[in-house]
Formats: C-alpha cells, structure tokens, sequence
C-alpha cells in the first residue's frame, strides 16, 4: 500500500504524557482530531495550552468536566474514572509517549527507575477508555534488555507492555524507526508500537509496506525520499555571523540577545515547509546563550580539532581537560545527533556555540509558528521539578514523524487490514 490523501473522516485521539504537544501536533496535522491532553510539568503545559488549546490553527475539543491545568496521569485515573468509562467508542485512538530517562542508553538505565512504571498508567487508562488504536512513542532503549541483579539479562520492558496489551485484546506490533528516513534533520531512533483492538498479534502488521508509504508521505511533503534533511537545510538561516543583535524580550530576563530575524531568500524545502503557515511574527525562543571567553574558545577548538557530527572522543576530553561527557559539534551537511533536554550536547556546525530552543526545535520540525512558553534553562535542585524550553525540545516527539505514524494509522484503518 502506498500514500495516499486522508478522507474527510476525523479519527479522535487523547494524548497522554503529551510534553509540549509534538505527537498531538503531528496528529492533527494529519487529520485526527484531538479530545484532551495530559502533562503534569507546569513549564510543558504552558507551551500545549498556548499552541493547542487557546492557539488557533490546531485545538483539542476538551471536555467539560476535565480541568485545563497540568495534572499527572494518576490524577486523570483517581478522579475521573467515571467520565473515562463514559469515553468508550469516542475515542479512536490513545497516543503517548511516557517518560524514558530510565530506558534511555544516554542515561544510567535504571530498571527501577519509577520513571519505568509510568507506562502502567497508560496501560489502565487503555483498559478503562477501550479504545480501538494505540500508539505509544519511546526512546530506542525501550526495546532493550535491563541486567537484572543477578547480572542476568531480563526481558526489555516493551516485551512487558506488549503482554500486558495482548492481554487486553490488542494485537501488537512495534518497530524501531530512524527519524532522519521520515523528514526529520535528525538522526534519533524511536520505538514506536502500535496496537488494534479485537486483533491477534501474529496477523496484526501496520509497518507491512512501510518504505513504499515513507517515499509516498516525503514526496508529498516536497521532500527528497533518498536523502535526509541536513542541519543546514534546518537552521542555515540562524546563523548570528553578520546579523544584528537585538535584545531578547521573550524571555522575561534581562540581559540577553538574539540574531534579528531575517527571512531567507532562498528557504530550502524543509523550512518552507516549516514556516508555511507562520504569519509575519518573527518565531520566538531565539535567545543566545551567554558563554564566557573560556567556553567560547573551548568551543571553537572543538570546531577546529574534532570529527563533526561525532562525539568527542575520551583522548580530546582528556587532553583538554573538557569534563562534559558527551559533546557532539554538529555536521552542517547532515543531519543532527539527537536533540536531548541539555543544551550543551551538540554545537553548533559552524559557530561556537550551543544552539537556540528554536534551532533545536528546526531539528525536531517544530514549525516555525509554534511558540514555547516559559523559561529557556534551569540547575539545580529545580531541574527534577520544572521543564524549561530545553527540556520541552528534546523530550518531544518530532511532528513531521508524529505526522507521518497519524496518516500510517488511517491508511490502516482504511484498509481494513488485520
């Protein structure tokens, strides 16, 4: 099966551990329907309530009885089992992407982390709601054994959830997909499940044809199905070198600037794409970080000395006394190392300098209309409670490839294929 247009029939979908809303905004932008989404970060809420609850080219319908305010997903179950139970054979589709610090392989792959079990909630929302889609987004790391005490392997947890899922009637399938093949200016593998209601496993398969719907879905976005969209395709057009710098006001501090905003004259595919439906307001979050001297030219040796689009290696650190375990400077000609929540993890290809949230919201195909709200960083002790703009970025699922699992979805359902 290959690409094909969506019918005017609207599919609903309620988003769970939605961050900022990356999987809600690609969903809607594939023709689905968004009843209600749920995040407990105050900082990522106040970015999905600007863009997709008051904003105004995307909205959940949201209803009545839930309030609109940062809530866990616990909550959600504790407090309105009732109207959930109500939900059944309203709701098409249960989407989310739960926490992953502890999956992750740029973490310290904790098999207790608690992070782990917030995948539980989105199970017992499925069991009450019934829904006849899921899709559920992690990192790679998800699909990876855990050594247990004994030094063991044990089974990765995505083994876990797909029992759990069968057990509730659903067929399931999952595959690991490479961002950079959907559209994305960024390498980053992603575990992606899908699941159907009343469905056996062994004959459930909606990644059947795959690479024939990507060429389909890419062409259709004006973008080359055999070659990935590099970094430079994504941010060439916010490079600070030759630009004015102006004051940054959309920050709430005072002090800090950013490169003026000039249009480009010759936007590659990937940014017409991104900047089709943004009015003339400049798009926000293009504050430059304050580095010193020292980081500077630290940064520029890296630039000068080290292999681009690959981590520096233990030998440079070690020569040069860098203590930061992972930097990547960044290949202009290709696509970026994943986005993560630290800014300081990539550089730029070409200044020395960490990026701007909106230059890694390029990389994560944020369009460029869709404005992040609350504060650019924060350290500390207040890094566990708060989800800064950084943060927001990295932890969310890109929309172009949300887009692009959305359209595979109804091609599924259009189908009629079990």
């Amino acid at each position: 099966m290959g690409f094909s247009e969506r019918p005017e029939r609207k599919g609903t979908f309620i988003d769970l551990f939605s961050g900022c809303g990356g999987l809600s905004l690609g969903l809607m932008q594939a023709g689905w329907d968004g009843l209600f989404a749920i995040e407990k970060t105050a900082g990522a809420y106040k970015t999905l309530e600007h863009n997709l609850i008051l904003g105004t080219r995307y909205k959940y319908q949201w209803p009545e009885w839930l309030p609109q305010i940062n809530m866990e997903v616990s909550h959600l179950i504790d407090n309105f089992q009732t109207e959930l139970v109500d939900l059944r054979g309203k709701v098409d589709l249960i989407a989310g992407g739960p926490p992953c610090q502890g999956f992750s392989h740029a973490g310290k792959r904790d098999p207790n982390d608690p992070r782990n079990k917030l995948a539980e909630q989105y199970i017992k929302v499925v069991e009450i709601v019934q829904p006849k889609y899921l899709l559920l987004e992690n990192v790679r790391g998800f699909n990876t054994k855990f050594k247990n005490s004994g030094g063991q392997d044990s089974i990765p947890y995505s083994l876990v959830v797909k029992k759990r899922l069968e057990a509730l009637g659903y067929g399931v399938s999952f595959r690991i997909i490479k961002s950079s093949e959907w559209g994305v200016p960024q390498h980053r593998p992603r575990f992606i499940m899908i699941a159907k209601r009343n469905t056996e496993s062994d004959n459930f398969d909606p990644f059947i044809d795959l690479e024939k719907f990507r060429r389909g879905f890419l062409v259709k976005k004006g973008l080359c199905p055999d070659k990935p969209v590099s970094v430079r395709d994504a941010i060439g057009d916010l490079e600070v070198t030759g630009k004015s710098l102006v004051p940054n006001l959309d920050s709430g501090r005072s002090g800090f600037v950013e490169a003026e905003f000039v249009q480009s004259s010759s936007p590659s595919n990937y940014l017409q794409l991104l900047q089709s439906q943004r009015d003339s307001t400049p798009p926000n979050s293009l504050r430059l970080a304050k580095h010193s001297e020292i980081v500077s030219s630290r940064f520029q040796l890296i630039l000068d000395k080290c292999e681009r689009g690959v981590t520096i290696s233990d030998e440079f650190r070690t020569k040069f006394n860098i203590k930061k375990q992972a930097i990547t400077p960044l290949d202009g000609d290709l696509p970026s190392a994943t986005v993560t929540t630290l800014p300081d993890d990539i550089l730029h290809y070409l200044e020395p300098r960490i990026l701007t949230v909106r230059e890694n919201a390029r990389l994560q195909s944020f369009p460029d209309w869709f404005a992040f709200q609350g504060v650019y960083t924060t350290g500390g002790k207040q890094r566990k409670y708060t989800c800064p703009r950084y943060t927001q970025v990295g932890n969310a699922v890109p929309p172009i490839l949300a887009e692009a699992l959305g359209m595979l979805l109804d091609r599924h359902e259009r189908s009629g294929a079990v």
